[in-house]
């Protein structure tokens, strides 16, 4: 029988931190441009709002897009488990019905 195929190696926590680190600098950075603006309060709110738009957007973009890669995955892992279990099954000396 087959050894069950590898996961591919999940993230490293230098990765993770480095990622969280870019993503806080990135909106902190964002907000603090936002506050500094010569501008009003209607400018600022507007932006302020792409910039909460445009991260949740992205946040959910970033879900879609792993949920739809790990749906394939399995059903990919699922129909090799059963062509497996066929071929394990198949007698070629079995006559045919």
């Amino acid at each position: 029988m087959r050894a069950p195929p590898e996961l591919p190696a999940g993230h490293s926590p230098a990765w993770v931190v480095q990622c969280w680190i870019s993503f806080v600098a990135s909106i902190g950075a964002m907000i603090l441009g936002i506050y500094c603006l010569p501008d009003g309060g209607w400018v600022k709110g507007f932006l302020a709002m792409g910039l909460l738009f445009t991260v949740g957007s992205s946040l959910s973009l970033a879900k879609t897009v792993r949920d739809l890669h790990d749906a394939t995955r399995l059903t990919a892992r699922i129909d090799e488990a059963r062509v497996t279990k066929l071929i394990a099954e198949h007698d070629p000396l079995k006559p045919a019905i």
